[in-house]
């Protein structure tokens, strides 16, 4: 799984590639942060306002928007996509 993480204004735009097998299960761990039942190991989290999920040519994007006054750390969430790729594999 390649990610590829953007800042812009309002938070971050993130493209998950070289997924397949895996898009399903990345998709409904992805589905479960932005409902509010994230379990990644970090407290940017409490920063996030909104998670939008796309699936772009077989790859997935996810806009992340930051809380009013809050800046998202890309290094932070990258933890989080390493933790949600390791449940994934793990569960394969």
């Amino acid at each position: 799984m390649k990610r590829i993480i953007k800042s812009n204004s309002e938070g971050l735009t993130i493209e998950v590639s070289d997924i397949s097998g895996q898009q399903e299960q990345l998709l409904a761990g992805f589905k479960a942060c932005q409902q509010g039942r994230c379990s990644c190991p970090t407290n940017e989290y409490e920063k996030l306002d909104a998670l939008n999920i796309e699936t772009v040519n077989g790859n997935i994007r996810l806009t992340l928007k930051a809380k009013s006054g809050q800046v998202l750390d890309g290094s932070e969430v990258q933890k989080c996509l390493d933790h949600t790729g390791k449940k994934i594999v793990s569960s394969s």
